[in-house]
Order: C-alpha cells, then sequence, then structure tokens
C-alpha cells in the first residue's frame, strides 16, 4: 500500500475538523505532528511567492500526468516542462511536487484487446492560426483547463468568440469527460445563432469523439483542429486561460467549489470588458 501524503493527511484533518473532530487526536491518527498541521494551515491562509510558484507548476505537472496517460515519471516530466512551458527546474523539485499531489508514474502490461474501438474524427486545421474575425459568430475557440484549490480539482471548459474575445459560453465539472464539452456546446447554442461558426479546438478526446462532431453537423457548425501536440494553433484560448490564472485564480486562496465558480464569473465579465 503506498503511503499517504502529508500534506493530503493535513487537507483531511482540516475536513475532520470542521466536522467538530479533535485536531490533536485527528494528527495522533495520522501520525503527523499538532506544529506541523498549524503551519500548514498558516501557508494556505497567507501563501508565499514560492508557494504560489509551486502551484502553477503543479498544474502544468497534473496537465502533463493527464495527456500522457500517466506514463512519465519525474524525469520525463521535467523535460516535459521545459519543452511546452520552458519551465527551468531541478528534477528532485518535480519528484517532491509530485509525491505533495499524490502522483507517480504508471506502468501497466498492454493487454490483448479484443472490442470494438471507438471510432473518432481529425478535422482539417481550418483557422490556420489567423485569429482575426470580421464578425460576431464567425470564428470560434474552445478548450479545457484545470483548477487546483485546497486539495480539490476542476475542469474549465469555454468557447470564445475571436471577433470580440467574448465567452460565449463555459461549464465547470469535477470530470474531464465528453459530457463536459457537450455541455458547454449547448449553452453556446442557447446563446447564439450557431449556424456556419468555425469552431477551433484541439485533438482531445472530446473534440474528437463521433458524438462531439455529429453534434456540430447537427448545428450545421464546422470544425476545426491544432496539429498534433501544437499549442499554438489555439493560443487564443490558451491565452484566455493563462490570463485568467495569473489575474484571478493564483491571486486567492479558494476553499470551495462555489467560490472558484463566482471568481470565475467575475473575472469573465471582467475580461470582456477590458478586451
Amino acid at each position: 500500500m503506498e503511503a499517504v501524503p502529508t500534506q493530503k493527511k493535513y487537507a483531511v484533518i482540516k475536513e475532520l475538523a470542521e466536522g467538530d473532530y479533535s485536531i490533536p487526536l485527528l494528527c495522533d491518527i495520522a501520525g503527523v505532528s499538532k506544529s506541523g498541521y498549524y503551519k500548514w494551515l498558516k501557508r494556505k491562509a497567507s501563501p508565499s511567492a514560492r508557494q504560489l510558484e509551486n502551484q502553477k507548476i503543479k498544474e502544468k505537472i497534473l496537465e502533463c500526468h493527464e495527456k500522457v496517460n500517466r506514463i512519465y515519471g519525474y524525469r520525463r516530466v521535467k523535460v516535459w516542462l521545459k519543452r511546452r512551458y520552458n519551465v527551468h527546474i531541478n528534477h528532485k523539485r518535480v519528484q517532491r511536487l509530485m509525491t505533495e499531489m499524490g502522483i507517480r508514474a504508471v506502468i501497466r502490461k498492454k493487454r490483448p484487446y479484443y472490442g470494438k474501438k471507438e471510432a473518432y474524427v481529425i478535422s482539417n486545421n481550418h483557422l490556420n492560426r489567423d485569429f482575426q474575425a470580421s464578425r460576431p459568430n464567425e470564428k470560434w475557440v474552445t478548450d479545457i483547463t484545470y483548477l487546483i484549490f485546497n486539495g480539490q480539482k476542476l475542469y474549465l471548459s469555454a468557447i470564445k468568440d475571436l471577433y470580440n474575445n467574448e465567452i460565449v459560453a463555459y461549464q465547470i465539472s469535477r470530470r474531464n469527460d465528453l459530457k463536459l464539452v457537450i455541455d458547454t456546446l449547448k449553452l453556446a447554442r442557447k446563446k447564439r445563432n450557431v449556424k456556419g461558426v468555425l469552431l477551433h479546438s484541439d485533438q482531445g478526446f472530446q473534440y474528437t469523439s463521433r458524438q462531439y462532431n455529429q453534434l456540430l453537423k447537427k448545428y450545421q457548425m464546422k470544425a476545426s483542429m491544432s496539429r498534433k501536440g501544437n499549442c499554438w494553433d489555439n493560443a487564443c484560448m490558451e491565452n484566455f486561460f493563462s490570463h485568467f490564472k495569473s489575474e484571478c485564480f493564483h491571486l486567492y486562496s479558494f476553499r470551495t467549489v462555489e467560490e472558484v465558480k463566482v471568481a470565475v464569473q467575475r473575472y469573465i465579465r471582467f475580461y470582456v470588458s477590458v478586451k
């Protein structure tokens, strides 16, 4: 059995302590010191610049971990961070942060697959990095990002109109799945006339799914996709997420899902007003 990371123990103690359990008793059961727990609690209340930087790196590590199906160890994650985000970081620090998050490489034996593989659809890059639009509802971009806070993780899916940078629709979920992008698309259709809209995404499994592409055809929308592994093809959407995290998400300490949802809603209104 894997040892539970100390950070996770502290998070569980904090949660149980809110239910009138004794902190000394919980620390004793978890095998951690009270002083260590209270120091952790103080750091969470007013995180240092180093802690905020670590939080950003953790998000990128989690992104790597999920995109490569959890097969990278800390050394390969270090290389990925440098190539994808030009983050220069010692491998020992990556290892420590991964340990704090409770994630590690999972190497599994390949088993023969006898079932029928789900069909997937890859579209051409019709947007072709032409991020200018002459009218509303001409070109939209979409993507998903990770929001890590207070030992929890949420996924933010958003659709952006390149004409005025307005966020047409967004959805927040605990699961990064097909339903998340479908719900985002359906919400956008309720708000706008989507007929003829070019909708650009990356080649994530949700966007290449048959169900998603059938829905685009039903709505008479045109699909466009980034080239494999090329984040610059969807730079406008990446830019929005980057601004949101640096100008809002990383500036505050969130405790609940509702607090995150309110922050996202307020920032989206602000983002459109200043663009």
